[in-house]
């Protein structure tokens, strides 16, 4: 799974037939850290995310080959769409104490 930020919607008047009357959104994936990681991806979506929406990918073939059927040629879909993005707790100048110095 990865997470990304939708730039966009894709459009098409010819496409594989597993693809008929299904959403495209254009993400743009990203690091853990919310810089852009690579090209954007196209990807199904059944959540209804919009322009600007974090949204949780996955690549996974078999998840879409359930929802579009055995030939479809797609690989990314939306699996969620996460309120926020975790970021860890980063202090500066502390250091955990050591479990061994328990006394």
């Amino acid at each position: 799974m990865q997470l990304g930020r939708v730039v966009g919607r894709a459009t098409a008047t010819v496409k594989h037939p597993t693809f008929q009357g299904e959403r495209l959104l254009i993400v743009q994936l990203e690091s853990p850290d919310g810089k852009p990681d690579g090209e954007p991806v196209l990807a199904f979506d059944r959540l209804g995310a919009g322009r600007g929406d974090l949204v949780m990918l996955t690549a996974d073939g078999q998840l879409l080959q359930e929802m579009l059927g055995p030939t479809t040629p797609g690989r990314w879909s939306v699996l969620g769409l996460p309120d926020t993005r975790w970021e860890p707790i980063r202090r500066s100048g502390v250091s955990d104490p050591d479990p061994r110095d328990r006394g």
